[in-house]
């Protein structure tokens, strides 16, 4: 097996920026995934419009309620080529995902009652004064305790950043960045999910602050911007065959690290000074 570099994968990520447009993330989210072992499976695809049978049985409850959708938003464009794209991995290995998409993207606030997320405050960085301040969700954590969404003032676009729902330091409901746009969310929902299904991991409660230094120094920034999600803030770091997961807010495990190989899990135990030996 090819041993792969995921310190330079901050490099790869910012020239699909540079390069403009989402068929260069694309490809690297092609790329990541065959790295890891994803190939297209020949078996039923999760389809975009297969009913939310939930949403159905509470919308039955509540008899007739208002549309969730706004039919009169437009649908970025990288979100329908997501879901076109034959290697799109959430459609056919949904189990790993643990993700809700939903199609068509719903409204927030939800004039129908089952969405809970609210829209953003006003003098939020996102919308300027007198847009929409709605947010179209597109994906949801399993329970729906986070959503992911673009801001409705911004569905024209073809590829909008996405916000992910949470809470702050006042545990008050709040919006945050989640990804620069939606091609870069769903390259890095993969990244998120991928590696736990197809490698090789060890999973660690807490870490010393030295363990943290020599992730910091030896290993590098995938680039992207802190994971959220179930009160977790989580940094991706890239080394030989490797990623790890460094989780400073809520969770299980402090430090998540994922090998496409057991030796590289144990490269990466003596560069960080950890035994692993028993836990892999």
């Amino acid at each position: 097996m090819t041993e792969i570099d995921y310190g330079r994968f901050h490099e790869l990520l910012e020239q699909t920026r540079s390069a403009g447009g989402s068929d260069t993330r694309w490809e690297l989210l092609r790329r990541f995934q065959e790295e890891w072992g994803y190939r297209p499976r020949p078996r039923e695809r999760r389809r975009r419009d297969a009913p939310d049978e939930h949403k159905e049985y509470v919308a039955n409850l509540k008899a007739a309620t208002p549309d969730d959708v706004d039919r009169s938003l437009a649908v970025p464009a990288a979100l329908d080529e997501w879901w076109d794209l034959p290697f799109n991995s959430l459609a056919d290995l949904w189990e790993a995902y643990e993700t809700n998409p939903v199609w068509p993207p719903t409204v927030r606030p939800d004039p129908s009652g089952y969405g809970t997320s609210g829209g953003l405050p006003s003098g939020n960085p996102f919308v300027g004064p007198g847009d929409d301040q709605r947010v179209c969700v597109f994906m949801a954590e399993n329970q729906y305790c986070n959503e992911w969404g673009y801001p409705a003032a911004h569905a024209h676009l073809a590829d909008p950043q996405v916000l992910v729902s949470g809470l702050d330091d006042k545990y008050e409901p709040v919006w945050l960045l989640q990804s620069h746009s939606v091609s870069e969310f769903l390259l890095q929902l993969a990244v998120t999910r991928l590696p736990a299904h197809y490698g090789h991991i060890v999973e660690d409660g807490e870490v010393d602050p030295e363990v943290v230094t020599r992730l910091r120094t030896h290993l590098q920034p995938m680039g992207f911007l802190p994971w959220r999600e179930l009160g977790a803030h989580t940094e991706y770091f890239g080394g030989l065959d490797v990623i790890v997961a460094h989780n400073t807010g809520e969770g299980d495990f402090a430090l998540a690290a994922y090998g496409r190989t057991e030796k590289a899990l144990e490269r990466l135990a003596e560069t960080l000074g950890l035994d692993w030996a028993e836990e892999d």
